[in-house]
């Protein structure tokens, strides 16, 4: 029961009291409903992976967004987490492809640019031909000390990257504090709308 719960304190949002909770939860469920679970676990470890391209949450490599013909490859969102991939794609206004950080800069919880996915975001810029058409990298982290932080520290990065490169940061139609997973569809398109440079 202490391995269990010690283990459910590792997911993200859940403290000693809920660890408890869930793993009385688990011990009074039936055999079936303990076995899906785990079941369920280990199928997701098994089957999803990260696109190599992208960063995004995927069962092939690369992922749908990467390899759709339909898709503007010269305009690239970049988000903190695949959660938000699903908040701007709700908004139906965006036809680019994505790259997810995995976190944002907080020095104070030991997160630095090594662990975070950017290198492969300046690869991506970096690596286009020098005759491709000018590229367009969104900014779209949340709006937070550590989203604009992050934000910043990639702007000034890009910047190193060549003049047919534009950088732009959503427009504030996402509150200041909040998390752009939880923005609805037209909070989102109106940001995604009035994006501005940087």
């Amino acid at each position: 029961m202490a391995r269990l719960i010690e283990e459910l304190r590792k997911l993200p949002g859940i403290g000693s009291k809920n660890a408890q909770r869930l793993a009385f939860h688990i011990l009074r469920a039936s055999d079936a409903d303990a076995q899906a679970l785990a079941a369920a676990i280990h199928e997701l470890k098994a089957q999803l992976r990260l696109c190599s391209i992208c960063n995004n949450v995927t069962d092939v490599d690369p992922c749908a967004y990467c390899t759709s013909p339909t898709r503007n490859q010269q305009l690239i969102c970049v988000v903190e987490e695949p959660t938000s991939v699903n908040a701007i794609e709700k908004s139906r206004n965006f036809n680019g492809v994505y790259h997810i950080l995995h976190g944002t800069l907080s020095p104070l919880n030991g997160i630095g640019p090594e662990q975070l996915r950017i290198a492969n975001l300046l690869t991506r810029v970096q690596g286009r031909p020098a005759d491709a058409e000018a590229m367009e990298i969104i900014l779209a982290t949340s709006p937070t000390m550590e989203g604009e932080a992050t934000a910043s520290y990639i702007a000034g990065l890009l910047h190193q990257s060549g003049p047919a490169l534009s950088i732009t940061r959503i427009a504030t139609g996402i509150p200041a504090g909040s998390d752009i997973e939880y923005a609805d569809e037209v909070t989102m398109s109106r940001a995604l709308e009035g994006r501005r440079s940087m």
